[in-house]
């Protein structure tokens, strides 16, 4: 009887919480007790720009753990509970993050949803942010989500827009100076195709292991291609990814002689780097040096 009694409490205990939850969503949306907005993206791309534009004033957090691979994560419940109970919900798109299509449904009402790729410009390479033109966009629109849930601080949101775009014109000055004059034109990247709008922009030939995402197959014929491909062109450094085995990297430079430097996607960081909060400047900045180098460009 007493075991009868505890389950019949707990079906209450348990269906009370939902009701309390449900009722709750179905209200007015705005910042909360603590003043701040409840914002979740998918990974770390929107996270970092959303972070440099809401400060302190959201309250910010990342469903893509750090070293996760962003094209085939797996959501869990606990995300799925997290983009219900956020504010604005950002995500690059369905083409990177294929697993958000299901998951944006669960959006509570009056939630802000941002698919950022929007704002941009078509790109058959869906790692729109490797363009600066791109970032604008994309940072405009979290800075107008972020304004319509919380119109008080329309104006902090419009300053630290500001101060990103700033940024991007620095880098944008930077690249084209520092890629302007390199003895190397081609870009021989172990990993996946997540640096074509950079070697567009900047005239570069960008080869690459697999395709625009992890999951292309690096098969040995592929790889024995990369390898052959670097003896014949003679190129002194190719180029690593940092969320991929080392070991392929290894592998090229064995057979060929060439150094290793690395590229940083941006999309997917180290537990370090996202425990240190680097931005998109400082990846890209670091992109940059090793692009300065391995192509022996000229100051």
């Amino acid at each position: 009887m007493k075991k009868i009694l505890f389950f019949v409490l707990l079906i209450l205990l348990v269906g009370g919480v939902f009701w309390f939850w449900s009722a709750n969503s179905s209200r007015p949306q705005g910042p909360g007790a603590d003043g701040k907005i409840k914002v979740v993206v998918s990974g770390y791309v929107p996270y970092t720009v959303a972070k440099q534009i809401g400060g302190e004033l959201i309250d910010l957090s990342m469903l893509l753990p750090a070293n996760a691979e962003p094209h085939s994560f797996e959501p869990t419940p606990g995300a799925i509970i997290a983009v219900h109970g956020a504010d604005v919900f950002i995500y690059v798109s369905g083409r990177i993050e294929p697993w958000v299509t299901d998951i944006a449904e669960n959006v509570k009402e009056g939630a802000v949803v941002v698919e950022a790729a929007q704002s941009a410009k078509p790109s058959k390479d869906p790692h729109i942010w490797m363009d600066f033109d791109n970032m604008r966009p994309f940072a405009r629109a979290i800075a107008q989500a972020l304004q319509e849930k919380d119109p008080a601080h329309q104006d902090v949101y419009a300053s630290n827009l500001a101060a990103f775009n700033t940024q991007l014109d620095e880098l944008e000055q930077a690249f084209s100076a520092a890629l302007a004059n390199c003895r190397q034109r081609r870009i021989v990247h172990v990993g996946h195709l997540a640096f074509g709008n950079l070697a567009s922009r900047y005239g570069l030939e960008l080869t690459a292991l697999a395709g625009t995402s992890h999951d292309g197959e690096h098969s040995v014929k592929r790889l024995a291609q990369v390898v052959d491909l670097v003896k014949n062109s003679g190129v002194p450094y190719v180029f690593t990814e940092e969320a991929l085995s080392q070991n392929l990297a290894g592998v090229v430079a064995k057979e060929t002689g060439a150094k290793l430097l690395p590229l940083y996607t941006v999309e997917h960081v180290s537990l370090q780097d996202a425990q240190n909060n680097v931005t998109y400047a400082d990846l890209m900045r670091r992109n940059l040096s090793s692009l300065q180098r391995g192509l022996e460009c000229q100051p």
